[in-house]
């Protein structure tokens, strides 16, 4: 490895809507232009591929990333596929019924001098901050998320088949992972 240099950033941050609201708004990664800092876009293809397109100390970087575990109200982990690399996690709390604790946890390798130099003065950590502070303005103006996916995503080894939005309702049916008008997740054209 040589010079690789990987930089870990865990922040949390206390928003004032349910859990429930709080991971939904999570899930629609589209969105994530509205507060976090340097992302420009994000396309979701199926329920574990997504593509990205940030802008990082100045220089857009493109890199797609796979969703590796996802459980309603609890937990979003992904790993990069392509490009700079870099996994993650978001948990959810619940402290009351109207407030929860959402917590990030990155692990990425800076590339070139202007991203390891962020990383050793903290950039990094500021930036996740301002991108959670962002999302608690964005998810408490609002009063309630843009869409959500209710989908189940097991780690690759915990068994079973991932990505195929496993239920996760009490009800036990399959299209209770996209309830209806309520997805933005949903690839448009064609069906699975």
């Amino acid at each position: 490895m040589g010079d690789a240099m990987t930089s870990t950033v865990q922040e949390s941050i206390d928003v004032a809507v349910p859990i429930r609201a709080a991971y939904n708004q999570w899930t629609q990664f589209e969105s994530f232009p509205n507060f976090m800092e340097g992302v420009e876009s994000v396309q979701q293809f199926d329920d574990t591929h997504t593509h990205w397109k940030v802008r990082v100390a100045g220089a857009e970087r493109e890199f797609d990333a796979t969703i590796t575990e996802q459980h309603p109200d609890e937990r979003v982990a992904w790993k990069s596929t392509e490009g700079p690399q870099h996994s993650g996690a978001v948990t959810f709390h619940r402290l009351a019924d109207d407030q929860t604790r959402v917590t990030v946890q990155m692990d990425w390798e800076p590339a070139g001098l202007a991203e390891k130099a962020g990383a050793v003065v903290g950039a990094d950590e500021r930036r996740v901050k301002g991108d959670l502070k962002r999302f608690k303005s964005f998810i408490e103006h609002r009063g309630q998320e843009t869409g959500a996916w209710r989908g189940d995503v097991p780690r690759p080894d915990a068994g079973g088949p991932a990505g195929l939005g496993s239920p996760s309702s009490s009800t036990g049916a399959a299209a209770d992972a996209w309830p209806s008008g309520t997805d933005d997740r949903r690839p448009s054209g064609g069906s699975f």
